[in-house]
């Protein structure tokens, strides 16, 4: 397993729960890969979430025998963000790969024009922005998402709106396929986001570069499944299916590892 860098200390809120940007050790690789050492797996969350939504996958690719990092994503605005991530990245050693959830997608797509060592992107139910799309604009191209009647603005005295998704429509709307006991605490306990971030325009696109992978939940109510295709389809990746709402990583654990592992080996 390669070495990493000291771990990065940045000014951002920690939220109760939250994993941070803290490299989470790989068990030991068998013999035949200590050759070609697994890339690190970065997985990036999305709005209204933390990253313990990638418990379930962090667990498969430790098993697997990969170094994960799963940062929490300070959720204030695209460039903002992008410029997160690309520090964590700048700290890692060796091959990456990076995969994004959500409007963590397009933190990942921004971040990782950057950063030379990320060898596949990977997209879980993720916006996928080209270079000079406004993400809002974008989630309004194509029907099928029920996301923006189900949000409510939180009181803000600093100039910097955040945006929720209001708790009775968290579970239709974001994780239907998940139990309404679970999904009542991910209700409450949701991080918001800063409303600049579906304001902002993209200043980068990195998988006309770097070779993609794409997970289309075709239940999404969150971000439409013909948007999901549409982004694949754009970008040329490789793409699957799976019946889920915008939750995969929680609901279906085992097909976004695959689909993670399947990239890896891919560009190995």
């Amino acid at each position: 397993m390669r070495r990493h860098h000291r771990p990065l200390i940045l000014g951002v809120a920690v939220t109760v729960g939250m994993l941070t940007a803290t490299v989470i050790p790989s068990a030991a690789a068998p013999a035949a890969d200590r050759t070609s050492p697994k890339p690190t797996v970065v997985l990036v969350h999305g709005a209204f979430a933390d990253a313990s939504g990638w418990s379930g996958v962090v667990a498969r690719l430790k098993k697997a025998g990969y170094p994960v990092v799963a940062p929490a994503n300070p959720l204030r605005g695209l460039q903002a963000d992008a410029g997160y991530l690309a520090s964590l990245l700048g700290t890692i050693d060796g091959p990456k790969i990076v995969v994004g959830h959500s409007y963590g997608g397009a933190v990942v797509t921004e971040a990782a024009a950057s950063v030379p060592e990320v060898k596949a992107l990977v997209y879980v139910a993720a916006f996928m922005p080209d270079k000079g799309e406004v993400l809002g604009e974008l989630a309004n191209r194509f029907p099928g998402s029920e996301l923006n009647p189900a949000l409510e603005a939180l009181p803000d005295g600093a100039g910097h709106p955040d945006v929720a998704i209001k708790p009775d429509k968290f579970h239709d709307v974001f994780a239907g396929d998940l139990p309404r006991s679970q999904t009542s605490v991910l209700a409450v306990s949701q991080r918001p986001v800063s409303l600049a971030a579906f304001q902002s325009t993209a200043q980068a696109a990195a998988w006309r570069t770097i070779p993609s992978w794409f997970m289309v939940a075709t239940g999404d109510k969150t971000i439409s499944p013909a948007l999901e295709r549409f982004q694949a389809k754009r970008a040329g990746s490789h793409t699957v299916e799976v019946d889920s709402s915008h939750v995969v990583m929680m609901s279906h654990p085992d097909k976004v590892t695959a689909l993670i592992k399947s990239a890896a080996k891919s560009t190995r």
